[in-house]
């Protein structure tokens, strides 16, 4: 048990770091430390369109290659941080942005959540409300709990002399 538990917790060391490995090749990386710099932090925030839930920054993807490939070129051909992200987002959809523009295509995106919290939100509200209505029971009377108790007597006597005969 204890080695299992050390097991699990050099893995949470190894996987809570994911975010620090880069999947840069020596070929990618600018000559320029600014336009180097900027192309990291834009390739933060760039989608890798094969793994979906990690950045280009860290896929070993071929694509991500390529994308991390072309933000380099683009920001070398003098494109602002948000000319590049535009035309990612022209060439691939707005999918390829974590942080996607806000305009009629990507309303559900930004307000979804909101939506699907308010329309739990009403429910819960609803159940509540119809919950006050319900009545709670009241205790028995004691003419009802004696008959009660005479009905759990004859089951008993009716128990105990059903196991009797068939043993």
């Amino acid at each position: 048990m204890r080695g299992l538990f050390l097991f699990a917790a050099v893995l949470l060391i190894f996987t809570a770091n994911s975010n620090s490995v880069k999947a840069f090749e020596p070929d990618e990386i600018l000559d320029d430390p600014a336009l180097e710099a900027r192309a990291r932090e834009i390739s933060k925030e760039v989608r890798c369109l094969v793994c979906q839930n990690e950045p280009i920054d860290s896929s070993n993807a071929d694509l991500a290659k390529e994308l991390r490939i072309v933000v380099r070129e683009r920001l070398v051909a003098g494109d602002s941080d948000d000319d590049v992200k535009s035309y990612l987002s022209a060439r691939y959809g707005d999918f390829v942005l974590f942080r996607p523009p806000f305009n009629t295509a990507t309303f559900l995106l930004w307000f979804g959540p909101l939506l699907v919290f308010g329309v739990g939100g009403i429910g819960l509200i609803f159940f509540y409300r119809g919950n006050k209505n319900l009545k709670v029971a009241k205790p028995l009377s004691p003419e009802e709990e004696a008959r009660f108790n005479q009905f759990l007597d004859e089951d008993k006597k009716t128990k105990s002399s059903n196991s009797g005969e068939t043993s």
